[in-house]
């Protein structure tokens, strides 16, 4: 069994092994070989026998390898010998090497040990004579060389020379603070010496000296230079006060003048002593500034404030062009508070932002933004705050006055309105947005303009909070308080008068001017929404980013939308009430005893007048805010056709002729509804979609009300079942309405009503059953298609 299983392995391996021709071929082809061991008929046995055909020949080649494996053994050796000899050479070649490098080192370090002796040396006695422009160089050179000594200190010479060095350092710092000291006395001492080379040379030293050194010359020098500024500009003094704070500012500048031409090369260019001068001064100002303000508070007036501060501002703006604020943070004096956001968010320029912004246009669309690229931000002022910020305890005083200056605005555009009176109809005022409203975001911007140059902070908020106040009282006064009243009067049509007007008789209940002031009020609320939620964006750029969340005007936004809404219910109740009339009329006319169908009753005429006198008003006056005209449309036909159906129950009983009219009157409204949008205009537009749909709902329904009525109620299951097809309808209070207007008698109804019942399909089981049913009606291009038979028809009963 063994042999058999080997066998077919060998077999197996043997075809697995086995190429065709062609592939032998190819691979010869590619690699032409002429060793026997790629040959395809290659037989191993042959071989082997070939080389070494007796067993003689098998010991010698033995022979062979072991000869071969003893050179091999001897290279070897040979081979560890020479690496043990090259690792004893590179010894010694290492041995070399280091003592070279300690060589090399100690011979700098003398070098370095005689320099730094000779330097003492030297640096000692020149800081006796005062040679301070030998001493700056020598002694940064001294400090360098010491420093390669900082492993040595362990030596007593090292050491010793260490502390001389720092023991001349510290004369070096005493003597030159000393000479600045003699130079430039305290107030009230002998007149100061004035510059000299000395003292710049001194300069140099300090450089290298301790930083404080450095500091304290600084702090005496800008204390001495100053030091008459505290004086002339003293709390008691005339000119300390807000009204002349120029003069600060102007000494200032004169003392800068005279600093440069006297002292500028004295110090070095990199310790920017002007700059510090400057800042010094400003957080001495701020300081008496303040102080100053709290203890004359009752005497600040908004006008002084705002003086004072502009000229604050303007003094801080050109020392931003002056200097870079290097020193803000490593000088001497308090680091200013975060700089406030210079830039206008209005693309204006700060320093200009005055009565000017009562100039800008009027009839602008955006008081607020604009729709142009923005110019790009202006570089933040370092020096921005760095006095203006002791005004902002006192900003109460600007916030108070603005609350007390749009009062007074309010009140004038209240006064102004009832003394022009409403936009007058058939000119470019009417349904225009009312100026008072860009007159007071024009206001509201140079406010905001004002205040964030002023802060960033809480009176950012209180500005807001005032700026709320008053919107919410222009809604209310201006155009809440103006919106025309309606009357109870419902305009006294009698039937009698509706049949024998003619069109152009009837007026409706909102004159054409007041028509004109609703839509003025409604575009001007619509503008005042979207300027609103500009006004908050950009209150919410210029205030803190941790007051952010404190900026939210949509209860604001929320009263103009309400304004806008009552300004559309308005309008929708206006043309509404016009239209009552007539659909009382309709539903006491005889229609039982009508005999014939003539062309549209009397009152689809009245409706369709009352529509092309207010609709083509309402859209004029509105084409700027097109979609609240669209809402007008929607909203008037949701509450004219439910109306219209209501007032068709009440015709009863109907003939079968009066049935057809009023079939014929239904569809000349929903005809006249669907051109709603554009009717009496030049150009055509295609209605809405949503509008179309609503109108086509409800008016369908109305013509299959009539169908119902029309339909023979008799077999009675079939008059039932035509109906629940055609109006889908399981209330059995409509039903009921349907045989009334029938004129069917009650125990008729009573049959009809039961039968109804029965007739009803079973509502759907479960969560999403309902009380009504659900048909399938008929599409508005079906129902077209009936109306356009049934007035064919109407007109060959005519002829």
């Amino acid at each position: 069994m063994m042999e058999d299983e080997e066998l077919e392995f060998v077999e197996d391996l043997e075809a697995i092994l086995h190429l065709t021709p062609e592939v032998q071929l190819a691979i010869e082809q590619v690699f032409p070989s002429q060793d026997p061991l790629d040959r395809t008929d290659f037989n191993a046995v042959e071989y082997i026998n070939t080389l070494f055909p007796t067993e003689q020949a098998l010991e010698e080649a033995q022979k062979a390898i072991q000869q071969l494996f003893g050179k091999i053994k001897d290279i070897k050796d040979k081979a560890e010998k020479s690496e043990q000899m090259v690792k004893e050479i590179t010894r010694d070649i290492k041995q070399l090497d280091h003592a070279k490098r300690h060589l090399t080192t100690s011979i700098t370090t003398l070098n370095h040990l005689h320099m730094l002796a000779g330097g003492v040396d030297s640096l000692e006695a020149m800081t006796r004579k005062r040679q301070y422009g030998e001493v700056a160089n020598l002694l940064q050179g001294v400090v360098n060389v010491l420093e390669h000594f900082q492993k040595y200190m362990g030596i007593p010479q090292i050491r010793q020379l260490s502390e001389r060095v720092k023991a001349a350092q510290s004369e070096l710092g005493t003597q030159i603070l000393a000479d600045f000291e003699e130079a430039f006395p305290a107030q009230g001492s002998k007149k100061s010496g004035g510059p000299s080379i000395v003292l710049r040379d001194a300069c140099l030293v300090a450089n290298v000296l301790d930083p404080r050194i450095k500091q304290e010359i600084i702090k005496k020098f800008i204390r001495q230079h100053l030091s008459e500024y505290l004086v002339l500009f003293q709390e008691n003094q005339d000119v300390a006060w807000l009204d002349k704070i120029d003069r600060r500012y102007a000494w200032i500048k004169r003392q800068l003048v005279d600093y440069e031409e006297k002292y500028g090369r004295m110090f070095p260019e990199e310790w920017c002593m002007t700059e510090r001068i400057s800042v010094e001064f400003c957080h001495i100002t701020r300081t008496e500034l303040a102080k100053l303000m709290r203890t004359r508070a009752r005497e600040i007036e908004v006008k002084l404030l705002l003086f004072a501060i502009q000229r604050t501002t303007n003094f801080e703006g050109l020392l931003a062009k002056r200097f870079s604020g290097c020193t803000l943070n490593d000088g001497p004096g308090k680091k200013p508070e975060t700089p406030l956001e210079p830039t206008n968010p209005f693309l204006e320029d700060e320093d200009n932002v005055s009565e000017k912004d009562e100039d800008l246009d009027r009839n602008s669309s955006d008081e607020l933004g604009s729709s142009e690229p923005k110019k790009p931000k202006a570089p933040d002022n370092p020096f921005h705050g760095i006095v203006s910020k002791c005004f902002e305890p006192h900003l109460y005083v600007y916030i108070e006055s603005q609350d007390k200056n749009l009062g007074e605005l309010i009140d004038r555009f209240v006064a102004d309105f009832r003394a022009q009176g409403p936009p007058k109809s058939g000119t470019d005022e009417g349904g225009a947005v009312l100026p008072s409203c860009a007159d007071l975001f024009v206001y509201y911007k140079k406010c905001m303009v004002q205040c964030s140059q002023l802060s960033t902070g809480e009176p950012m908020i209180a500005l807001t909070t005032i700026f709320q106040k008053y919107l919410r009282e222009y809604a209310w006064k201006i155009l809440s308080g103006n919106l025309p009243k309606t009357s109870t009067n419902s305009g006294g049509l009698t039937i009698s008068s509706l049949l024998k007007e003619k069109e152009g008789s009837e007026v409706a209940k909102f004159t054409m001017e007041e028509l004109c002031l609703i839509c003025s009020i409604l575009s001007t609320a619509e503008y005042c929404l979207a300027t609103t939620q500009q006004l908050e964006e950009k209150l919410k750029e210029k205030v803190d980013k941790t007051l952010m969340e404190r900026i939210n005007l949509t209860g604001e936004m929320d009263t103009f939308s309400t304004v806008i809404s009552n300004s559309i219910q308005l309008l929708v109740q206006d043309l509404d009430a016009a239209c009552d009339p007539a659909l009382t009329a309709m539903s006491k006319m005889p229609w039982q005893s009508v005999e014939h169908v003539g062309d549209q009753s009397p009152y689809v005429t009245s409706v369709i007048m009352h529509i092309k006198q207010n609709v083509p008003i309402i859209r004029d006056n509105l084409a700027s805010t097109r979609k609240y005209f669209t809402q007008f449309c929607i909203k008037f036909t949701n509450s004219f056709i439910p109306k219209f159906i209501n007032h068709l129950f009440r015709c009863k009983p109907i003939s079968m002729v009066g049935a057809e009219q009023l079939l014929l009157d239904t569809h000349s409204l929903k005809t006249v509804l669907l051109d709603l949008p554009s009717i009496g205009s030049q150009v055509v537009r295609k209605a809405p979609a949503s509008y179309t749909k609503i109108v086509v709902k409800g008016m369908t329904r109305a013509e299959m009300i009539l169908k119902v009525v029309m339909a023979p109620h008799e077999p009675s299951v079939v008059f039932v079942d035509n109906y629940i097809k055609l109006l889908a309808d399981s209330n059995p209070e409509t039903f009921q309405k349907i045989l009334d207007m029938k004129g069917l008698k009650r125990s008729e109804q009573g049959t009809m009503l039961e039968l109804f019942r029965q007739r009803l399909p079973n509502p759907p089981s479960g969560p999403d059953s309902g009380p009504s049913l659900s048909f399938s009606a008929p599409t508005p291009e079906q129902e077209s298609s009936r109306i356009r038979k049934l007035e064919k028809l109407i007109k060959k009963r005519i002829q």
